[in-house]
Order: structure tokens, then C-alpha cells, then sequence
């Protein structure tokens, strides 16, 4: 029996090993889609943020659900955004039959600000796209970009 040794051996090298990519070979600013390889069948949909003077906008990619799939709630200034959604397939095709099931759920928290209306928050499922707006408490006046110079 011999022993081999790899130059990054532990837990990140056998979870490499398994998976094919390394769970741990991501930064702090990673995806959270890239610590689950989609051959896994784990989806995280992706989400855009963005700031106007009067609101927060959250978009979330998430085909193939509906609306009664999603459960949007707040606590303690998180946002909590996760859906469900179970699927079952029969069928019988002369002498044999096939009965398969799908489950696919995710959940993505989102720290929101002091300055915002928690109670008036507005979630709508449109093609596809969960949009959610975050109304602020009172406008943010729109600053002018100021430029600094590199030295």
C-alpha cells in the first residue's frame, strides 16, 4: 500500500476531490452561487441592488416559480428572501411506469439599513424576477460624483 501525499491535502482537497471544484477556493467577496457547483442541483438566484433617493431595489432571478412559492419576510433589519417548490412526475408508458420528485428551495438574507421603512416593504413576481422595493424613511439627496486623483 503506498501513501501519496497532494500539496493542498485536508478537507478543501477531498471536498475538491468529491465535488470537483473546491468549496473553499472562494474569497469573502464570492458568489454564493460559486460554493455550490450547479451540478449539485442547488440553484441561489442572482440579485441586483440598486439606490435611488426614495428607495431600495432588489431584483432576484428566480424562473420557474410562482408566486405563492416565495416567503418574504423582515427581522431585526434583515431581509430574508426563500421560496420552495416541490415537483412529482408520473409516468406509465406501456409495461413500466417512472414516478420522479424534485425539490428545490433557497433562501438569501440581505442586511438592510436603519434608514428604511420596514412595514411598507413591497415584494412583486413578474416574468421570472422577484422585485422587491425598500422604501427609505425620509430622501437621500443625490450627491455629485467627486473625482480624486491617483498620486
Amino acid at each position: 500500500m503506498n501513501l501519496t501525499t497532494k500539496k493542498n491535502g485536508g478537507l478543501p482537497s477531498l471536498m475538491s476531490d468529491f465535488f470537483g471544484a473546491s468549496l473553499f477556493d472562494r474569497d469573502i467577496f464570492g458568489s454564493e452561487s460559486d460554493l455550490f457547483p450547479s451540478r449539485l442541483g442547488i440553484n441561489i438566484p442572482t440579485a441586483n441592488v440598486s439606490e435611488t433617493p426614495k428607495e431600495f431595489k432588489l431584483e432576484l432571478a428566480a424562473p420557474g416559480l410562482e408566486r405563492k412559492d416565495f416567503n418574504v419576510e423582515v427581522e431585526n433589519h434583515i431581509l430574508r428572501i426563500s421560496a420552495e417548490k416541490e415537483e412529482e412526475k408520473n409516468e406509465k408508458d406501456g409495461g413500466y411506469s417512472r414516478r420522479e420528485y424534485s425539490f428545490n428551495s433557497f433562501t438569501r438574507s440581505f442586511s438592510l439599513p436603519e434608514n428604511v421603512k420596514e412595514g411598507n416593504i413591497d415584494a412583486k413576481y413578474e416574468n421570472g424576477v422577484l422585485k422587491v422595493s425598500i422604501p427609505k424613511e425620509k430622501e437621500t439627496p443625490v450627491k455629485l460624483v467627486q473625482k480624486v486623483s491617483v498620486s
